[in-house]
């Protein structure tokens, strides 16, 4: 079945769910409060609705007596003369709780309300401003509120006081804002289609979600200390006829946050949190130097005492990072075609990845759905700030009746558009060959079974896979190699045009360089190897390149000619290790570090361009272009890469 329509049958289930959910509650409704109210209203007189006139089904309404309420069950709004814009309840928890206010920005009081629709389908209403309005939708059934604008030019604005804001990235790591962090009160973000408010007492998400990602992003933030906090985000409508909605997940812990700091390294932290229900959690972790580090829960095995990292972009029978050794060694049985796509990882939480190595997975939780966090000790990163936790997508364990910001993505832009925005294709990465540790278990498990010589129809099959590996590994860095050449060409353009901008230029160049760095250091392994030296003479000799593909090539030719495929004596062991195992693993493990590690400098310049973006709105423009520049080349990366942790 594919991806696309599993998607599609996950949505349908969802919508079905909703209207059985509804079933019981007030579907479609709105009322007149018939006296104004110059406050917001309070829960229970929201809950009471004492002397509100409740509004006949499908009639519209062109002005009211007091104060205009919506709801379909789920969400309720009300629009008050008196106030500045729609103010939004949730119902999730049997009682109204308000959540957010949504206005167009700029704006002063409202000073006309009307009931356009009030239907069966969804009821709606028309705000207007002082040269401006804009059309309040809630559907039946649905946790979000469609906003569109009527009149005027202004953004949405979404007022949600909270510490955090994230905007999750699927290509790399989340984007966190931690108000703490930001002494500025107003900070551009880049448009990823969606923004994520972390509201109430850790129990609602509110969801901006938007149709392109030409309408901008804007965060504004006030106080001072621990008391500094966001107060909302501003969202261009952009072109004519585009929509913002805004949902509200709800339910107790649907997000949690701890801070960390040095004392906490390689401490198991038992956190104040269970999962409410199973799905696949993100779990955002700040590094020293201000960077996201975006980590997926684990969840516990069905059976035994081992773990599964849930995947919903992983292959059926791609090789992962965590099925190999730290040796690089390749777990066979999960080189199946049609095997889970989750990883599976020990008792212990060991995982191998480009970059990392061999450590003990960071945040997991039991049987019980109790969270722990084990932070890093690493020279490569190092976690120093807040940690967020929230629930970024389903997985088939997931209650119908749970939401993640991927539902509301769907249920919002629709299925299609979604998988646009998600670039699921762009995300699948490739295998090709056969990877160099698993050709070096096939050959020795074949010479410690003494079957040879009645195999060199797939020994030399298994020769042509390694190479294709390689070849294909090696296209995937130089793809990097490239992108960091045309990317220190761009850079230096933007410094020639805009000298007042040198200074973060030079940072997103720094981190650019690492790329050469990476592979120089990488190359200069391979040419350290003591057979591989000798290798590289004789391709030399040929007046070729001693390219990585081009050693394996020679390995292969000598292979067949020194009549390795068909060697029995008892040093066979010896005799494969030194003249082509060994040679051979080092070419495959240099190059995934390699290619691991140019796209983690990829990743770190797109976080950077946006932190930068939101600290420097100069920066905005540049940082646009880079994000873009690094997501193309984040595409469709090699299975070695380690795009996920």
């Amino acid at each position: 079945m594919s991806s696309i329509r599993r998607i599609g049958l996950v949505w349908i289930a969802l919508a079905l769910a909703a209207e059985a959910q509804d079933a019981p509650r007030a579907a479609i409704a709105a009322w007149d409060t018939v006296k104004a109210s110059a406050e917001a209203w309070t829960p229970e007189s929201v809950e009471q609705k004492s002397g509100w006139k409740r509004l006949e089904a499908g009639a519209p309404l062109d002005a009211f007596q007091g104060d205009a309420v919506m709801t379909n069950g789920r969400l309720l709004a009300i629009a008050r003369k008196q106030g500045m814009g729609v103010e939004l309840y949730s119902l999730g928890s049997g009682k109204p709780v308000y959540r957010s206010r949504l206005l167009l920005a700029g704006s002063a009081a409202i000073e006309k309300v009307a009931l356009t629709e009030n239907g069966r389908g969804a009821a709606a209403l028309e705000v207007s401003w002082k040269g401006a309005a804009a059309r309040f939708r809630i559907p039946k059934g649905e946790l979000f509120v469609e906003s569109q604008l009527l009149g005027g030019d202004a953004p949405l604005r979404l007022e949600c006081p909270g510490r955090f804001v994230v905007l999750p990235d699927f290509f790399a790591d989340d984007i966190l804002v931690d108000a703490r962090k930001l002494p500025l009160d107003r900070i551009e973000l880049p448009s990823e289609n969606f923004v994520l408010h972390f509201a109430g007492a850790h129990d609602a998400l509110v969801m901006g979600v938007f149709e392109n990602r030409d309408q901008d992003v804007r965060v504004t933030l006030s106080g001072k200390g621990d008391e500094r906090s966001i107060t909302g985000s501003e969202i261009s409508f952009g072109k004519k006829g585009s929509k913002i909605w805004v949902s509200v997940l709800e339910t107790p812990g649907i997000w949690h946050s701890i801070d960390v700091g040095d004392a906490d390294k390689e401490k198991i932290i038992p956190l104040e949190w269970k999962m409410p229900f199973v799905a696949q959690w993100r779990v955002d972790f700040t590094r020293k130097e201000g960077l996201t580090d975006s980590w997926d829960m684990l969840l516990p095995a069905k059976e035994g005492d081992g773990f599964i990292k849930p995947s919903w972009l992983k292959q059926d029978g791609q090789i992962s990072d965590a099925n190999r050794t730290s040796t690089g060694e390749v777990d066979r049985d999960a080189y199946k075609p049609g095997g889970p796509a989750s990883d599976r990882l020990g008792p212990d939480r060991k995982r191998w990845t480009t970059v990392l190595g061999n450590v003990s997975y960071p945040c997991w939780s039991d049987k019980e759905r109790q969270g722990f966090l084990q932070p890093l000790k690493h020279k490569r990163v190092s976690f120093d700030g807040p940690v967020v936790i929230f629930p970024i997508n389903r997985l088939t364990e997931t209650p119908v009746a749970a939401y993640t910001a991927v539902d509301v993505m769907r249920n919002t832009l629709g299925v299609g558009p979604c998988q646009y925005i998600l670039d699921v294709e762009g995300q699948k990465q490739e295998h090709v060959g056969r990877a160099t540790c698993h050709v070096r278990t096939l050959l020795t498990e074949t010479y410690t079974a003494g079957t040879q010589k009645g195999k060199r129809k797939e020994i030399e099959s298994w020769l042509g896979d390694a190479l294709d590996f390689v070849t294909h590994i090696r296209n995937r860095i130089l793809s990097y190699v490239d992108f960091g050449k045309d990317f220190h060409k761009y850079l230096a353009e933007q410094k020639e045009a805009h000298p007042e901008l040198k200074e973060p230029l030079d940072s997103l160049d720094a981190i650019a360089s690492e790329i050469d760095l990476r592979v120089g250091a990488g190359m200069e392994r391979i040419r350290k190897h003591p057979t591989l030296s000798l290798v590289a003479g004789k391709v030399a000799d040929r007046k070729e390149d001693a390219t990585p593909p081009a050693l394996a090539a020679e390995l292969n030719r000598e292979f067949m000619e020194k009549g390795l495929h068909e060697y029995d004596k008892s040093d066979w062991k010896d005799q494969l290790k030194k003249e082509y195992t060994d040679p051979l693993t080092a070419i495959g493990g240099s190059q995934d570090d390699m290619v691991g590690e140019c796209r983690w400098v990829v990743k770190a310049l797109r976080q950077k361009a946006a932190i930068l973006m939101a600290t420097d709105p100069r920066m905005t423009a540049v940082a646009t272009e880079v994000r873009a520049r690094t997501q193309k080349m984040l595409r469709g990366g090699a299975a070695y890469e380690g795009a996920r942790h």
